[in-house]
């Protein structure tokens, strides 16, 4: 059977941060997505981690979000399909970012993040992880997000803050 190489990028977020002792403060030191990924099945694919930055997406600068969407679409010409683990306040600047630059991608391009830090009891970081790997197996070329059990494609994707997730922008 031939295994899909799937492309992992991370660049940080919630999803990736742990708790520092001695600060007595969550924040991004080390990245949490191997031991993420060993908890999974994952029959068929080749997962080629890419850490490409560790920040909260609200430090991100405008080359921080080229970088990003610039790797996605270098990424997305040599692999099945390209996830994105992100910070979730900037996540659609990212996204859109890939849109702007590539339009579509030669790949399915999946974005995805967590409200809450995986090392949290109550987290939704293993799930959305999970989602965003299944998503870019299914999905034809382009840029999405994927997470609390829903895929949407950009453009036009926001962070609803009073929802605590992603929709679709109100039409103007």
């Amino acid at each position: 059977m031939k295994r899909r190489r799937i492309a992992l990028i991370s660049t940080g977020g919630t999803i990736e941060k742990t708790y520092d002792e001695l600060s007595g403060v969550l924040a991004n030191h080390v990245s949490v997505l191997d031991v993420m990924l060993v908890s999974l099945e994952l029959r068929g694919i080749e997962v080629q981690r890419v850490q490409l930055m560790n920040k909260d997406s609200l430090d991100m600068t405008p080359e921080d979000h080229t970088l990003i969407a610039e790797s996605a679409a270098q990424l997305a010409r040599e692999s099945s399909g390209v996830v994105v683990v992100h910070g979730t306040d900037r996540l659609a600047v990212s996204g859109h970012r890939l849109v702007e630059l590539v339009g579509t991608p030669a790949t399915p391009v999946v974005f995805t993040g967590a409200m809450r830090p995986y090392e949290l009891r109550s987290t939704d970081a293993l799930q959305n992880l999970t989602e965003a790997l299944l998503a870019v197996q299914l999905l034809a070329p382009g840029v999405y997000v994927a997470m609390h059990n829903q895929v949407l494609q950009f453009p036009g994707v926001t962070k609803d803050k009073v929802l605590g997730t992603f929709v679709r922008e109100p039409a103007p």
